[in-house]
């Protein structure tokens, strides 16, 4: 537990651009919770048929969003000139193609493949990038320029990626059972 409170404490370290970037980040991040975890309760609400997946895309992401905004921490302080050659690039890459993985598959609910091939192209691509990430902080770790609860967060990080991303694959593939009234529930609100 010191470990975790001496790297929690790095929170002291920040200037004024680490905030900015740690606020807007993690914010995305919760965005994407409100987001998921609005819609499943509103469909629970509703009545709407949701399978057990569905209440597994916004867990997941609620485990993605706790270990992101702990691993965000040390990357804007102790690790941040690392950060500044290729693992930065890595990340964005990997935000990037994780962004777009969502956006198509909610797209994939009234188009179907046209969105759903594109969609898992992307969400295998943010899975392999976060590999080649992984790969750059264990080398870090294995020299002595890492600690155990970066190496923690990256393992909860692909715990939460890896069930909200199959949750929602498996949902899709499934027909997307119970969006339908979830979305009528929604225009029903929204008028």
């Amino acid at each position: 537990m010191n470990a975790l409170a001496i790297y929690v404490g790095r929170f002291r370290e920040f200037n004024r651009a680490d905030w900015i970037v740690y606020v807007a980040w993690v914010g995305v991040m919760l965005g994407l919770c409100a987001a998921t975890g609005g819609f499943v309760w509103v469909g629970r609400r509703a009545g709407a048929p949701l399978p057990p997946e569905a209440y597994l895309v916004p867990v997941g992401a609620a485990v993605f969003t706790v270990a992101i905004s702990l691993d965000t921490i040390g990357h804007r302080t102790v690790y941040k000139e690392a950060l500044r050659g290729g693992e930065a690039l890595v990340h964005h890459v990997i935000i990037a193609l994780g962004v777009s993985s969502c956006v198509l598959l909610c797209a994939a609910y009234g188009h179907g493949s046209m969105f759903g091939v594109p969609a898992l192209v992307l969400t295998a691509l943010s899975f392999v990038y976060s590999l080649v990430d992984e790969a750059m902080h264990w080398r870090r770790y294995l020299s002595a320029r890492s600690d155990v609860v970066e190496m923690w967060s990256h393992v909860f990080i692909f715990i939460g990626h890896a069930t909200m991303m199959a949750a929602w694959w498996l949902w899709y593939a499934r027909g997307y059972a119970g969006v339908a009234e979830t979305l009528a529930r929604l225009r029903g609100l929204l008028t």
